[in-house]
C-alpha cells in the first residue's frame, strides 16, 4: 500500500507534467492539423480561381501525404537522438514557411509541389509527439493524455472554420484572393511558436527545471519499472521493428482510419456547401464547427473510460464503427439538418478511435524501436491519407456526387473495426501477471 507521501508525490508529478505539457502540445496540433487541412476551406474558392477540377483536388489534398511517408521514420529517429526540442521546433518553423508560401501558388503544378514539401517539412510530427508523451506519462494516463492531445483536431476545426471563413470573405488586402490571405496567416502561427519549442520545451523528465528532486526520481523510477516490464524479445534492433507482425498488423488499421478521416475532413466544406445553395465560406465555416464541437466532448469521455477501464481493443473497435453509420447516413439521406447530425456522428466516431489506438502499441514498444515503430505505424497509415481524399475526388468527378466516395469510406471504417478486433493482445496478456497489468487492459 501506498502511503500518504508516496500518494502526495505521484499527484503532484502527475500535475505538474500534465499542466506542463499538455497545453504546449495541445496547441501545437491545433496548429498543424489547421495547417494541414485549411486547403479544404481554401478550395470553395480556390478550385474556381486555379481551374482545379475534383480529381486535381484530390491529388493536391492527398500528395501531402507521399511527402510525409517518406520522411517520417527518418525524423523521429532524429528526434530520439537529437532531442525534441529542437527537432518540433525545426518541424514547425518549416511547415509554416511552406505554408505561407502556398497562398502565392498560381497553378496545380505549384500546389502539388507544394504540398508535397508540406508533408515533408510536417514529417515526424505526429509521430513525435505520440513518442514525447511515453518520455512523460505513465501506461495508466496515457490514454488521457492522447485523448487531450486529439482534443486539438476538433478544436481546431471549431476555431479554424468560421476564422477560415472570415478570412476569405473580409480580407483581400493587395488585390489577393481571401484564399490566399487564409493559408498565408494560418501559416505564420507555426513560425512563431517553432521559436518559442526552442525555448520552452524540455526533453526528458530528468532534465526538467520545473520538478524538484524527489518529482523527477519518481517519474523516472516509475517509468524505467514499466519499460522493463515490457518483453526483452519486443525491444529488439531497429531494422527487426519493420518486420514486428504487430507493429505492420497496427499500421494497416492505421490505413484503414486515415482513409475514412482525411476522406471526410478535406471534402467536409464542399459536402456542407452542397447541401444549400445559399451558404457563403462564413456560414459554411461556421456550420462545420458542428460536428467537431461534438467530437471534442466524445472523444475525451471515451479516452477517459479507456483510461479507467484499462481496456483498448474494443474502445478502438467501435468508434469506427460509429464513424461508418454515420457516413452512410451522410450517402443516403439529403436533408440538409439530418445529414448535418449524421456528419456529427461520423467525426465522434473518427475522433474517438485515436487515444485507445495509440495506448496499444506503447505496451510492446520502448526506447528506439519505439521511436521507429510509432513512426512506421503512422508512415504506412498515411497512405490512407492519399488515398482517402484522392477516391472521394475521382468518384467525385466521375458521377458528380460524393454518395459513391462516402459508401467506400464506410467500407474502409468497417473495415478498419474488422482489423482492430482481429490485433492479438498477446503482449498485454503477458503484462497481466505484473503488478501494472490492470492498466494494461486486453
Amino acid at each position: 500500500m501506498l502511503n500518504n507521501e508516496s500518494v502526495n508525490i505521484e499527484k503532484q508529478t502527475v500535475s505538474k507534467v500534465t499542466k506542463r505539457i499538455i497545453p504546449f502540445i495541445f496547441i501545437s496540433f491545433i496548429i498543424a492539423y489547421l495547417d494541414r487541412v485549411n486547403l479544404s476551406y481554401a478550395a470553395l474558392d480556390m478550385n474556381k480561381d486555379l481551374a482545379l477540377t475534383s480529381e486535381v483536388f484530390g491529388l493536391v489534398a492527398g500528395i501531402f501525404f507521399l511527402g510525409y511517408v517518406i520522411f517520417e521514420i527518418p525524423s523521429n529517429i532524429a528526434l530520439h537522438k537529437f532531442g525534441a526540442r529542437k527537432w518540433i521546433a525545426r518541424i514547425l518553423i518549416t511547415w509554416g514557411a511552406v505554408v505561407v508560401l502556398t497562398g502565392f501558388v498560381q497553378n496545380a503544378t505549384h500546389l502539388y509541389t507544394l504540398r508535397f514539401l508540406l508533408g515533408i517539412a510536417e514529417a515526424g510530427f505526429f509521430p513525435g509527439i505520440i513518442l514525447y508523451i511515453t518520455y512523460w506519462f505513465r501506461a495508466k494516463d496515457q490514454a488521457r493524455a492522447y485523448a487531450l492531445f486529439y482534443l486539438a483536431l476538433p478544436v481546431s476545426n471549431i476555431l479554424g472554420a468560421p476564422v477560415s471563413g472570415l478570412i476569405m470573405d473580409n480580407i483581400h488586402w493587395g488585390s489577393l484572393e481571401g484564399w490566399r490571405w487564409m493559408l498565408i496567416l494560418e501559416g505564420l502561427p507555426a513560425i512563431v511558436l517553432g521559436v518559442i519549442t526552442f525555448f520552452y520545451l524540455t526533453d526528458k523528465p530528468e532534465q526538467a527545471k520545473w520538478l524538484d528532486e524527489n518529482e523527477k526520481a519518481w517519474l523516472k523510477s516509475e517509468l524505467d519499472r514499466e519499460n522493463a516490464i515490457k518483453a526483452p524479445k519486443q525491444k529488439h534492433s531497429i531494422l527487426g521493428v519493420f518486420k514486428n507482425k504487430s507493429v505492420l498488423h497496427l499500421s494497416l488499421v492505421y490505413i484503414t482510419i486515415n482513409f475514412g478521416l482525411y476522406g471526410i475532413g478535406f471534402w467536409m466544406p464542399q459536402i456542407i456547401k452542397g447541401l444549400s445553395a445559399d451558404l457563403s465560406a462564413t456560414k459554411i465555416g461556421f456550420l462545420t464547427m458542428i460536428p467537431y464541437l461534438f467530437a471534442g466532448v466524445t472523444m475525451t469521455l471515451w479516452g477517459m473510460h479507456s483510461d479507467k477501464t484499462g481496456e483498448r481493443k474494443w474502445h478502438a473497435a467501435i468508434p469506427p464503427i460509429v464513424g461508418a453509420l454515420g457516413l452512410l447516413g451522410c450517402a443516403i439521406v439529403k436533408d440538409p439538418v439530418i445529414s448535418l447530425v449524421f456528419l456529427s456522428l461520423t467525426v465522434m466516431g473518427l475522433f474517438s478511435f485515436f487515444a485507445p489506438f495509440w495506448s496499444i502499441p506503447n505496451r510492446f514498444l520502448a526506447g528506439a524501436s519505439a521511436a521507429v515503430g510509432l513512426a512506421l505505424i503512422n508512415s504506412i497509415g498515411n497512405f490512407g491519407g492519399f488515398l482517402g481524399p484522392y477516391i472521394m475526388g475521382y468518384t467525385t468527378g466521375l458521377t458528380g456526387s460524393t454518395t459513391s466516395g462516402l459508401f467506400i469510406l464506410s467500407g474502409a471504417l468497417i473495415l478498419c473495426a474488422c482489423l482492430v478486433l482481429l490485433f492479438k493482445m498477446d503482449q498485454l496478456k503477458k503484462d497481466k501477471n505484473s503488478k501494472s497489468s490492470k492498466n494494461f487492459g486486453a
